[in-house]
């Protein structure tokens, strides 16, 4: 997983409630189980104004000019401002996936879901938890100025808007030294890699005929 530190980074507006995961990546692309590729078909149904299927040529596609991710202003986004129970849904992994494979390392919003916000942690995405009232001035942020940025920056654990203004975010600790340290479930036990080869060892010593 890619370590997280700081990044400064467009933001793109998410202006809807209760989005789901199967809007963010539609059932018809989980056959796949790679973490890759996920992201041209990111919001598939929205995003396009045709049916999207695997292994579509989506160069050509139609595309909807009024979703926020096709307008200009937006394009290479890596923060995206959302609204409350981001995630929703059914629990596929797929939707971070989607999400990373696009270039969003951030997601600001009221609240998400519980497995999508633990499913981002682990897919090297910071799901930032911030009071409505909050959320509500950077929406108002963005609409009105072309080309905003927020600098989000983990170790301190605060966003910082372009005026200078800090705003602090809560992560939990183990979390926190995960991404700082570019840690997946995987990475984690590699960690450990010495002792499971002593343990396959002392295992094969001691009864040979499982091996």
């Amino acid at each position: 997983m890619e370590k997280f530190e700081k990044i400064t980074g467009l933001v793109a507006p998410m202006d809807r409630s209760n989005v789901d995961t199967d809007a963010i990546i539609p059932k018809q692309f989980l056959k796949s189980i790679k973490r890759s590729g996920f992201g041209p078909n990111l919001f598939d149904e929205w995003r396009y104004l045709d049916h999207g299927e695997p292994g579509m040529d989506n160069s050509g596609r139609p595309v909807n000019p009024d979703f926020v991710l096709n307008l200009p202003r937006y394009k290479g986004a890596s923060v995206l401002l959302a609204r409350e129970n981001f995630g929703c849904g059914s629990s596929r992994e797929h939707a971070p996936w989607a999400l990373l494979d696009y270039g969003f390392r951030v997601i600001i919003a009221p609240s998400y879901a519980d497995i999508f916000f633990n499913n981002c942690f682990k897919n090297g995405i910071v799901p930032i938890v911030q009071p409505a009232q909050v959320v509500d001035e950077l929406f108002q942020a963005v609409e009105t100025n072309e080309g905003y940025q927020l600098t989000v920056d983990l170790a301190a654990q605060t966003i910082t808007t372009p005026e200078g203004k800090s705003i602090a975010f809560e992560v939990e600790e183990f979390r926190k030294h995960c991404l700082l340290n570019g840690l997946d479930d995987i990475g984690l036990t590699l960690q450990h890699v010495d002792d499971i080869r002593a343990y396959e060892t002392q295992r094969k010593q001691g009864a040979p005929w499982l091996f």
